[in-house]
This record gives C-alpha cells, structure tokens and sequence, in this order.
C-alpha cells in the first residue's frame, strides 16, 4: 500500500521561494496498492495538489475499468479548488466516483456541490462537459465495506463541519485527520477514533503560541496533534495542511520539535510517498 502527500498547504496555496520544501500545494492524499495492476485509487480531497496527481495518473495509463474514488473531508475552497484542472476528469474511458459519508444535509447533492465552482462565471467548462462517468454518493453510514476493507468516519469539529476518515484494509490502519479543532481539551472521539493507526495523517496548521488567537478557526497545534498520536497509540503521525505563512526553515524547526517529543513524528512534505 502507498500513501503519497499531493497536496500539504492549508488554506491557499503558496509558490514563493523557500515554501517548496513542504510543497505549496493545497490538501490532496491518494492512498494505492502500489502495484501495476492497481484496480483503483482512493483520493482524500482535490486541493490543487491534485493536479499533478491527475498528470500521473495519465502517464501511467490508468486505463478504463480502474476506478478512481474521491472522498471529501469538508468542501471549503482549499480542498476542492484543483478538481477542475485534474486531466482524468476530461477522458472517457475513466470513471471517477465522489463520495462523502455524512449525515450533513447541506451535501445531499453532492453533484451540485461540485458543479457550483464550475458554472461559467468561474470556469469554461461544466462538470458535466468535462467527459469522464462520474457517480455521486452521499452514505449516511459512519462505515462502510471498501476495496475489501473497511472505510469508517467521525465528524470534527470544523466551521461548516469536517469529517475525518479511517481505512482498515490489509491488517493496516491509516486516518486522515484534517481540518479540525480540538478546543480546550482534546476531542475523546477523535482519539479514539485513531486509535491503533499505522499511521495518523493530521492537522497541525498552527504552533501552540498561535493557537489561542486562531480560536474557531477550525484547526490543531502541532502539540495537540501528537498528544492526540501519545494517547491513541499511533506507530506514525504525519502533519499537515500547513499554513501558508510557514515556511521551509519554520517548518523544518517544527519537526525538530516534533520529534523531540514523538520520534515517528513528520512533517508532510508534498510528493512524500510513505510505503505499508
């Protein structure tokens, strides 16, 4: 199984020097088989990392009868922006299906979700010009069966409401964890939640000293993140959707931090493959 980073900025994307260590490019995390003959891939957001995990996907010839899945954590700007520029999205030999498990009415339809960043006041071609199958689904179940694993959910606390997800699949355990506030105290269901995780995918956009002026922003410190890691058991955690005013030098003095605390711990740097 392969995990690859796409994707790592928060926010809005960055493509000034010294940001292109930890990547400039908005959330995206693809999860394979890492073989050739890869059925399909399961994709967490389409940030505008996206985009070059689209340009992969052409060149290796992802060919019809692969299916390609894009799981959605929320549906701010920041993780949907580069779908209109993902170039599997204009073949027709592929199929894509967008699914989201949540009990959140205002994504009932997620078509329309997707289609209202493609009217033509903001992009020259419709979702439903672009030429590849899509299917839509919006499952009301915390769980389902995936890829012969089992995909589960839990909703974060998040301005507009987030949801983290968590593949068990192969005897491993991986859980996406972005976008979410803890509060004063840890969240218990989201540390339960990753309970056990091979590895833990979170949120760390601000340092402990930020923090408390970024109140109902909806994100984590670095410091809450791996506490979340010490107390659910995690073998690895890597951080995520950094914030675009961090740069390389600051966020490379994060992970020193970081690890003087928990070993395993990292910071996402986009185009990072991790192999289970």
């Amino acid at each position: 199984m392969k995990i690859t980073f796409h994707g790592t900025r928060g926010s809005i994307p960055v493509c000034d020097a010294g940001f292109q260590e930890f990547g400039g490019n908005t959330t995206c995390v693809s999860i394979s088989s890492d073989r050739d003959d890869e059925e399909s891939v399961l994709i967490f957001d389409a940030g505008t990392g996206i985009r070059n995990l689209g340009k992969t996907l052409i060149k290796k010839d992802f060919a019809k009868g692969k299916k390609i899945f894009i799981a959605f954590s929320h549906f701010h700007w920041d993780h949907i922006q580069g779908f209109p520029f993902f170039a599997p999205a204009y073949d027709p030999s592929k199929e894509i299906e967008f699914f989201i498990l949540s009990d959140t009415p205002q994504v009932d339809d997620l078509k329309a979700v997707m289609a209202r960043q493609m009217e033509s006041t903001y992009f020259p071609i419709s979702l439903d010009n672009m030429g590849a199958k899509f299917t839509y689904a919006v499952n009301k179940s915390n769980t389902i069966h995936f890829d012969g694993g089992k995909l589960s959910t839990n909703k974060h606390n998040h301005p507009g409401g987030a949801h983290g997800y968590r593949l068990e699949v192969d005897g491993k355990i991986i859980v996406y964890c972005s976008d979410i506030e803890h509060g004063e105290t840890l969240d218990e269901k989201v540390i339960a939640f990753c309970q056990d995780a091979d590895i833990l995918i979170h949120d760390a956009q601000y340092t402990p000293e930020e923090l408390p002026s970024h109140r109902g922003w909806g994100h984590s410190s670095w410091e809450q993140a791996i506490e979340v890691a010490e107390r659910a058991g995690v073998k690895n955690i890597y951080l995520t959707h950094h914030d675009p005013d961090h740069d390389d030098e600051f966020l490379r003095n994060i992970e020193k931090q970081c690890q003087a605390r928990f070993t395993n711990c990292f910071l996402a740097r986009e185009g990072q493959s991790i192999r289970l």
